[in-house]
C-alpha cells in the first residue's frame, strides 16, 4: 500500500472526526431551538433515514446488501439483536440535543470518548464485534483509565454545579453504547456486504426508537414549546452522520481499523475544541480544565493504540476474508 494513500486516508479520517463534532454542535443547537433534545434527535435521524431510503435501493450494492441481509437473518448467521445498534446511535444523537447547549462540544466529546474507550475493552473481550475476541492489553487499560481522568479534568470547573455534572453522565453513557453499536453494526455490514445497507438498518432502528420515545414524551409532557428554525444548516445532522459512516467504510482498507479509530477520535477532539473556542455557546466557554481534559484524551488514545494490532477481517460466518 502506498504511503500517499495511507496518509490521505488518515487525513480523511481526521476530517470525518471534525464532521462528527460539527454534527454535535448542529444537533445541540437544534435541541435548544426546539426546546426539546428528543425532537431534535428525531429530526436528525429521520432526515438521515429519508436519504438512505432513496440511496440504498438506487445503488446496486445497496440492493444486493438487502438481499444478503434477509438471507443472513433467515439462515441465522446474523441474529436479530445484532441489528439493534441504531438504538445506541439514537441515544447518542438525543444526548447531543439535550446536553451540548449547556456543556459545550468539547466536554461532550471528552465524555463520549471516555465511555467509548472503557466499554470497548469489554466489547472486544466478549467478542461482540466482527473480529471476534480481542485481547485486553495493559496499554488499552491505561488508555481507558486516562480517558476517565480526562473527563474529571474537563468537568473540574463544574464540580460545584450538580446539574452540569448530571448532564455530563449522559454523553458518558452514550459513549458506552457506541462501542457496542460499532461492534454489532460491523456484524451487519459483514452479513450484508454493504456499508450503505448496514447504515440503513442503523438509521431505521434508531428512528423507530426515537419516535417511540418522543411519543411517550409528548403524552407525558406535551408538545415541544420551541419554534421550528428556518436555517437550513440546522437540518444537516443526519446527512453528516451518513457521510461519516460511508467515509469510514471507504478508507478503512487504506488505514486499518485501529488507525481509522485513532484518527477519527483525534478529529473529534480537535474539532470540538476549535468549535467551542471560535463559536462558544452562552453556557459553554472552554477554560483551562476543559482544554487539559481534551489534550489528555488524545494522549489516552495514543497510549491505548500503542500496542494494538489489527486482527483478521471476518465474514458473517466468522471465516477470514480479504479486505475490501
Amino acid at each position: 500500500m502506498s504511503t500517499t494513500r495511507r496518509a490521505t486516508g488518515i487525513g480523511l479520517a481526521v476530517a470525518s472526526g471534525v464532521a462528527v463534532a460539527v454534527q454535535s454542535r448542529i444537533n445541540g443547537e437544534l435541541g435548544v431551538r426546539l426546546a426539546d433534545g428528543i425532537a431534535a434527535a428525531v429530526v436528525s435521524f429521520g432526515l438521515g433515514l429519508l436519504v438512505l431510503l432513496v440511496l440504498v435501493p438506487a445503488t446496486p450494492g445497496g440492493r444486493r446488501g438487502l438481499v444478503a441481509l434477509r438471507a443472513a437473518l433467515r439462515e441465522g448467521t446474523l441474529r436479530p439483536w445484532q441489528c439493534l445498534g441504531g438504538v445506541c446511535g439514537a441515544f447518542l444523537v438525543a444526548t447531543q440535543g439535550l446536553t451540548v447547549g449547556t456543556l459545550g462540544v468539547a466536554v461532550f466529546t471528552v465524555a463520549v470518548v471516555a465511555g467509548q474507550s472503557g466499554s470497548s475493552l469489554l466489547v472486544d473481550r466478549a467478542g461482540v464485534g466482527p473480529l471476534g475476541r480481542q485481547p485486553v492489553t495493559p496499554a488499552r487499560l491505561v488508555g481507558a483509565a486516562l480517558t476517565v481522568l480526562a473527563v474529571l479534568l474537563a468537568v473540574g470547573d463544574r464540580l460545584g454545579d450538580p446539574d452540569a455534572l448530571a448532564l455530563a453522565v449522559l454523553p458518558l453513557l452514550a459513549g458506552v453504547g457506541i462501542a457496542w453499536q460499532q461492534a454489532v453494526n460491523g456484524r451487519v455490514r459483514g452479513a450484508a456486504g454493504s456499508a450503505l445497507t448496514a447504515t440503513l438498518v442503523n438509521f431505521t432502528v434508531g428512528t423507530l426508537a426515537l419516535l417511540a420515545t418522543f411519543a411517550v414524551e409528548v403524552a407525558v409532557r406535551g408538545r415541544p414549546t420551541g419554534n421550528v428554525p428556518d436555517e437550513p444548516w440546522l437540518y444537516l445532522g443526519g446527512p453528516i452522520g451518513i457521510l461519516f459512516i460511508a467515509l469510514a467504510a471507504a478508507i478503512v482498507r487504506f488505514t486499518g481499523v485501529l488507525l481509522l479509530g485513532l484518527a477519527t477520535i483525534a478529529g473529534q477532539i480537535i474539532g470540538a475544541v476549535l468549535l467551542d473556542l471560535a463559536l462558544p455557546t452562552a453556557a459553554a466557554r472552554p477554560g483551562p480544565a476543559t482544554l487539559t481534559g481534551a489534550a489528555l484524551t488524545l494522549v489516552a488514545v495514543l497510549v491505548a493504540a500503542a500496542s494494538g494490532k489489527e486482527g483478521p477481517l471476518l465474514n458473517a460466518s466468522g471465516r477470514e476474508r480479504a479486505p475490501g
